[in-house]
């Protein structure tokens, strides 16, 4: 059975400048957005929400739904990326809660775009592309139905 990889990420813009968290990825820093995988008691919008916080210390909710990617890494695993967006009044100092994440770095968007190799994925750039376009969805696109599961709805499976 076939079982993409499901991320969540968080475009975060404050005074036109971008959030990129720093980890270090087989010895290498790399830059991504504020992100991570989708934990099987949580809504997409949760996830974001609890990797927003992991990462940078940002206690925020996404504003709107951007995108969603359907990516083949280099080393073939399949990812489904569900990219959101927040736009902050003011730049917030990050604050990672994560220890795999080293810093936060507020950056324009052409830094990001043109930092080639240094970007975890292309997804990176992408996004930023992306968040540009304008186009926004409302967070209901991603409603959740009868989640989490209740006995009601496990039995009308049955």
């Amino acid at each position: 059975m076939f079982k993409p990889h499901v991320t969540v990420a968080t475009v975060v813009q404050a005074e036109n400048l971008f959030l990129v968290v720093e980890e270090r990825v087989r010895g290498r820093p790399t830059w991504n957005q504020p992100a991570g995988h989708l934990e099987a008691d949580e809504t997409l919008l949760q996830a974001a929400v609890r990797e927003l916080y992991e990462e940078t210390g940002i206690e925020a909710v996404p504003q709107v739904f951007l995108h969603l990617h359907q990516w083949i890494a280099p080393d073939n695993t399949p990812f489904l990326r569900f990219l959101f967006a927040l736009d902050l009044p003011r730049r917030i100092e990050p604050h990672p809660n994560d220890r795999d994440i080293d810093c936060g770095w507020w950056l324009s968007a052409e830094e990001i775009v043109n930092a080639g190799k240094k970007l975890r994925s292309p997804l990176v750039a992408e996004s930023l592309r992306i968040y540009q376009q304008g186009v926004r969805y409302p967070l209901s696109m991603l409603s959740a139905f009868q989640w989490p599961f209740n006995e009601d709805a496990q039995a009308s499976y049955a």
